[in-house]
């Protein structure tokens, strides 16, 4: 996997995080720089504790699976793409807070990390080097989680729902395309 097909990754993983900042960034009020910060590093972390995780566990097994990795990267990949868009198409229950807390923050955190596990699964299953994926992950969900809280501050009328069907069909695409790889070349 090239470094743009990991960077189009990141977008994809971190469009759940996008999409909760904003209901985030709408629902609360007065969020501050700091909690921006705080909430973007709680969020990115996450992230690259969960991707870490599910690589070393696909590392560990994945020589069992060798010859049928790319088929298994492909289903999680395919599975995590149709639940973002399912999520994506169903109706959300905005949250009714009057803080941004720790917990809630956390909660989110983790929920939205979910999905950088199994793709570090998969990574280990397609032996990609986990150093980069972990540097641009976390950057591109940093940054998206801070982008997300200041467009649902400002700018809370836009649609929001649909990134996540956006993401789930690039996560699809990418699976799709690992298959083509590894039959064709």
């Amino acid at each position: 996997m090239n470094i743009i097909s990991i960077i189009i990754v990141a977008i994809a993983l971190s469009i759940d995080s996008f999409t909760v900042s904003i209901i985030n960034g709408c629902t609360f009020k007065n969020i501050s720089i700091k909690k921006y910060l705080e909430t973007a590093f709680i969020v990115s972390g996450f992230h690259i504790i969960l991707l870490s995780l599910g690589w070393f566990i696909g590392d560990e097994f994945g020589k069992y699976f060798i010859e049928i990795g790319h088929w298994i990267a492909f289903a999680l990949l395919l599975i995590i793409g149709l639940k973002m868009i399912y999520e994506g198409i169903k109706n959300r229950n905005i949250l009714n807070e009057n803080n941004l807390t720790i917990p809630i923050i956390i909660g989110q955190a983790f929920a939205t990390s979910i999905d950088a596990f199994a793709i570090g699964i998969s990574f280990a299953f397609l032996n990609i080097v986990l150093i980069f994926p972990l540097l641009i992950i976390g950057s591109v969900t940093l940054v998206f989680t801070i982008l997300g809280l200041y467009i649902g501050k400002y700018y809370c009328k836009i649609l929001f729902e649909r990134f996540e069907i956006i993401g789930g069909l690039i996560l699809i695409g990418i699976g799709i395309k690992i298959i083509i790889e590894n039959i064709y070349f």
